[in-house]
């Protein structure tokens, strides 16, 4: 199978929008897809899927990445109540996204690696 991979450009997004009383800092910026960014809008929290509790969903300057979500060949599954928040509002899963994440994945470009310190 063949995936057409398209990387669009990414979005400085607030974490939490200004709506929601958000600042214009970096400590509140973060890069975002334009697809993920237009699902997330200003939402700050949704309904947790498994439990109908009302949950934040995950902030990237705050939490652990791995402590919210686990990469199962091309599905993210989420880990925590704030990972399936995120999981659910932002789409991960989509058939779309799970084809451009298994494409990804075959050319070894996923998931990045952090750049390292200096130090």
């Amino acid at each position: 199978m063949m995936v057409n991979i398209r990387l669009l450009p990414f979005e400085i997004d607030h974490i939490i929008s200004e709506k929601h009383a958000g600042a214009t800092i970096s400590e509140n910026l973060c890069l975002a897809c334009y697809r993920c960014n237009s699902y997330k809008g200003s939402d700050i929290a949704s309904t947790d899927p498994l439990t109908g509790a009302a949950t934040y969903r995950f902030h990237p300057r705050q939490q652990v990445w791995e402590a919210h979500f686990q990469l199962d060949e091309a599905i993210l599954k989420p880990l925590s109540p704030e990972g399936r928040v995120t999981v659910f509002l932002l789409r991960f899963n989509v058939a779309s996204q799970i084809a451009q994440r298994k494409a990804l994945i075959m050319e070894k470009r996923y998931p990045c690696t952090p750049p390292r310190s200096n130090e």
